[in-house]
């Protein structure tokens, strides 16, 4: 990396479409863009200019290197793009912070006897597909109305295999199936019933209402009010779904509607599900760090990122403004589909109508919790900032790792790592260690001994030796947080330059009730008012940090006591040590017991029931 020259690197960069990937000094992937020509594209990015935004600004300071990947058309590029932004997820392309999947009713018409089920993911299987639905409540309705009204199976079995065997389950005896198992209906039976809730989960209701009617209308007649009743409550259930999602006077099949609003930093754009002509969901997402950058590399990198990830395209997708790279887009997400897909902004008309109820909504989203997004930020990012300013340091802390050391006198000293990355905890990155080489209460040396096994494990991951097994290692922090002072300081830093590794280290000085006070850095103490944010992430990272360690120290204690008494017995290993303590329940009754109740024990026999009562007994 150290060799690598950005003007020498940009004079050999072809004229040919691609995609580049900038990495930092960590050599983190912090940004990756397309291009129909990459020199061109990644050459601006180092020409003096004003036009640039201040996050484009940021970013250009941070490069180190570059590399890129050429492709054989500006269509592969974006897909292979969108590939990347979703592996690498860089700090700066506009990210998505929901990410969500979308509930389907799906009718399993590639079984004999198809079942209506809940799925989270549509898949190209031969299956059918309703939806997206805002959320599973939304699909659990619309599965308990088909239930009630088709009586369709629900349980797993293969069929016509198993028709026969065995009795019908519970739904059949309380009216919920028709038991095809039994073989009382037949498959052409079955399949009119399918065809039925297909148009009914396709939106054509008139003719299940039209049915139910008539069968409301003949219990009637025959004095069967309570089942004419329950019949009328069907009906009524029908009308009220159709109610929440018809969208009057529409004649339109399947369409995505995206709209959005603007915070100061954030904003949150609106999607709307329509489905033959009915709003079946809409969601939300916050898009962050969103000051400068225009509306359309907004919508575009929305459009881009949302439908890399779902695999449902409609026939038409509405958006509130324009996008780059308009045909290039709507290309891609043709070729996805199997068929065209149109991308509007509409000017006027219904369509325009549905994008102002789509905006409309992202302001009322963003008027709920802009002041819950700017509080969020205020404590993470914010409070991030306060530290970088009162530290005087000139780069970013998006990945700290904060250490602590745990133990009673010296026995079974443990160590805790914690990390917090952009101000909030990532509890998938902690990790845990039992002090192997140091005896007795010396934190310095067992500081040492953590950071050494810590950054040995992060060189041999980051080597490319595949046969290296991998275990979360692999990612710098831009700063070390100790619990503790210089000695503390001292004992990583000697690590760190015996491993020929930099990683700045601060210390967390606490006062005499185990609180932070101070921090110390390049061998000055640092004070924050205790009100500020800063003061506070810190303290939430030293309690974090304490807490993880304690917890394992905990642990090893526990299992250190119930180790020393059955383990030690001759014969006794943990098959038979857990057969004691879930039959006696716990250590005083194994001690009291006689051979004879020692040898009920599952596992047991004479010779290990007289270990234990011998044991107990010298």
């Amino acid at each position: 990396m150290s060799g690598f020259n950005i003007q020498e690197e940009l004079k050999k960069m072809p004229d040919t479409p691609g995609v580049y990937l900038m990495h930092d000094k960590h050599d983190d992937v912090i940004y990756v863009g397309k291009a129909i020509n990459l020199k061109r594209r990644v050459s601006s990015y180092f020409r003096q200019s004003t036009k640039k935004s201040l996050k484009i600004q940021s970013m250009v300071t941070q490069i180190v290197r570059f590399e890129y990947i050429l492709t054989d058309s500006e269509l592969e590029a974006l897909i292979l793009e969108c590939n990347l932004i979703k592996e690498y997820r860089p700090k700066y392309n506009t990210m998505l912070m929901d990410d969500k999947t979308y509930p389907y009713v799906m009718v399993t018409t590639r079984e004999n006897y198809p079942r209506i089920v809940m799925a989270r993911r549509m898949k190209k299987d031969g299956n059918k597909y309703f939806g997206p639905f805002t959320n599973s409540s939304a699909v659990k309705e619309n599965i308990a109305l088909i239930d009630k009204i088709w009586q369709v199976r629900r349980c797993s079995k293969i069929f016509p295999r198993d028709i026969g065997k065995g009795r019908p389950c519970l739904n059949y005896h309380i009216g919920q199936c028709k038991a095809v198992c039994t073989g009382k209906v037949s498959e052409e039976e079955y399949n009119k019933m399918i065809g039925e809730i297909l148009d009914f989960l396709g939106g054509k209701t008139e003719n299940v209402v039209k049915s139910l009617t008539s069968k409301m209308l003949k219990y009637s007649a025959e004095m069967e009010f309570e089942k004419a009743a329950e019949v009328r409550d069907t009906i009524e259930s029908i009308k009220i779904l159709n109610q929440k999602q018809i969208i009057e006077n529409l004649h339109i099949d399947d369409r995505d509607v995206i709209g959005f609003a603007r915070g100061i930093r954030e904003c949150i754009m609106q999607i709307f599900f329509i489905r033959g002509g009915k709003i079946t969901g809409r969601e939300h997402f916050m898009l962050e760090e969103c000051e400068g950058v225009e509306d359309k590399e907004l919508m575009t990198q929305f459009v881009q990122q949302f439908y890399s990830g779902t695999p449902f395209i409609p026939k038409e997708v509405i958006l509130q403004c324009e996008i780059d790279d308009f045909d290039l887009i709507s290309q891609w997400l043709s070729e996805q589909k199997g068929q065209r897909v149109n991308v509007l902004v509409p000017q006027k008309g219904e369509r325009k109508s549905l994008v102002l109820m789509a905006q409309n909504n992202a302001k009322i989203v963003l008027d709920k919790f802009g002041a819950e997004i700017r509080r969020e930020h205020k404590r993470t990012k914010g409070a991030l900032e306060e530290i970088q300013k009162a530290l005087n340091i000139d780069f970013e802390l998006n990945r700290i790792e904060s250490y602590d050391i745990s133990n009673t006198q010296g026995f079974e000293s443990v160590a805790s790592m914690v990390v917090f990355e952009n101000g909030l905890p990532k509890r998938s990155d902690y990790r845990k260690f039992k002090i192997k080489t140091i005896i007795g209460p010396d934190d310095y040396g067992s500081m040492e001994e953590v950071i050494t096994r810590r950054f040995t494990r992060y060189i041999n991951e980051t080597s490319g030796d595949e046969n290296v097994k991998k275990a979360g290692f692999d990612k710098k922090p831009d700063m070390i947080f100790l619990d503790g002072g210089k000695g503390q300081i001292s004992a990583v830093q000697k690590a760190l330059t015996n491993l020929n590794l930099y990683v700045p280290v601060c210390g967390m000085v606490k006062d005499d009730r185990h609180r932070t006070r101070a921090l110390m850095y390049n061998g000055e103490e640092i004070e924050l008012p205790y009100t500020s944010e800063g003061f506070k992430l810190l303290t939430r990272m030293q309690d974090e940090v304490h807490r993880f360690a304690i917890e394992y120290h905990r642990k090893l204690r526990e299992k250190k006591q119930v180790h020393s008494i059955l383990d030690d017995i001759s014969g006794i290993g943990s098959v038979r040590r857990k057969a004691l303590m879930k039959h006696f329940g716990d250590i005083n009754a194994i001690r009291r017991a006689e051979v004879e109740e020692l040898q009920q024990v599952d596992g047991m026999n004479i010779k290990s029931a007289e270990a234990v009562y011998n044991f107990f007994r010298k």
